[in-house]
């Protein structure tokens, strides 16, 4: 049987990357994709560091274009916020949502973003 392979973490430097070209970086390293043994029913990812998030670079017109929704659950309650705003207020949640929308939707999606740790 094969011994459990240890987890390493890759630190990344955010600064002047383009938020999508970063996020698909960061989603196949969460994935394991480099690995030898991947398959897409497994969780052999890495950890992943984030660094100097807040000097990444965003293209075209989306800081004033792109919008994230939220809702409560209760009705009329959602709620919207611009790209640009999202990226003074909370600049994490919106590579880990970035990130989020790049990895599979299934049971393994929650352990996979757990190690992901952005620094401004």
């Amino acid at each position: 049987m094969k011994a459990k392979e240890e987890r390493t973490t890759h630190v990344i430097n955010a600064t002047g990357r383009p938020l999508g070209r970063l996020a698909v970086e960061v989603a196949n390293l969460l994935r394991g994709k480099q690995k030898a043994e991947f398959v897409h029913y497994k969780d052999v990812g890495d950890f992943v560091k984030v660094e100097n998030f807040k000097n990444v670079r965003v293209t075209g017109a989306k800081k004033e274009q792109k919008t994230y929704y939220r809702h409560s659950g209760y009705i009329g309650n959602l709620k919207e916020e611009k790209l640009g705003s999202m990226l003074k207020r909370r600049p994490e949640e919106v590579l880990r949502r970035t990130v989020l929308g790049m990895l599979p939707h299934n049971k393994l999606r929650k352990g996979q973003i757990t190690r992901l740790k952005v620094e401004l």
